[in-house]
């Protein structure tokens, strides 16, 4: 069976495509695709951007309003959960989180570079398969501090579209 894939289209950025691994993390995988199928990602922005290290987004539109969903459990082996061996290399889609092991609901990183520090402490769930330029791009925006938030791109970088591909 092929894994599920999930198509951002980001404005004035381009498309990133993900392929999603339920066999590793089938919960974040499920919540995810609700989360897709429901138009949850669309409108809202990249609020977190360090080049170098990963890309943030889904949890704030571009006015910093916060959209939430419920929480999940979390899917990593520091939690309990060995069969998510994922590492955190460039590519690598998983779930943020604050430090409660079970507080992810929507918002996700991308990686920009590896960072084997974060693997079995996070919920890695799939892999860009197209448009990682697209992220090297977004990297590469320029950054600031916005309310209490760091790292901020200074221009809104906005998901118009997430769409689960056939």
């Amino acid at each position: 069976m092929k894994n599920p894939q999930v198509k951002f289209t980001v404005e004035n950025f381009g498309d990133i495509t993900v392929e999603l691994y339920p066999e590793k993390a089938p919960k974040t995988v499920e919540n995810f695709l609700k989360l897709v199928g429901e138009n949850f990602y669309d409108g809202l922005i990249f609020h977190r951007v360090i080049q170098g290290f990963m890309i943030q987004g889904g949890g704030y539109d571009a006015g910093f309003e916060d959209k939430e969903a419920d929480s999940i459990y979390g899917e990593f082996r520091a939690n309990g959960f060995p069969q998510n061996d994922i590492h955190h290399a460039r590519g690598v889609i998983s779930m943020a989180r604050t430090s409660v092991p079970n507080s992810a609901s929507s918002q996700f990183f991308i990686m920009h570079n590896d960072a084997p520090y974060l693997d079995g402490q996070y919920a890695a769930f799939g892999e860009v398969i197209e448009g990682i330029d697209v992220v090297d791009k977004i990297a590469e925006t320029k950054t600031g501090r916005y309310s209490y938030f760091e790292d901020v791109p200074r221009e809104a970088v906005v998901i118009s579209k997430a769409v689960v591909v056939d």
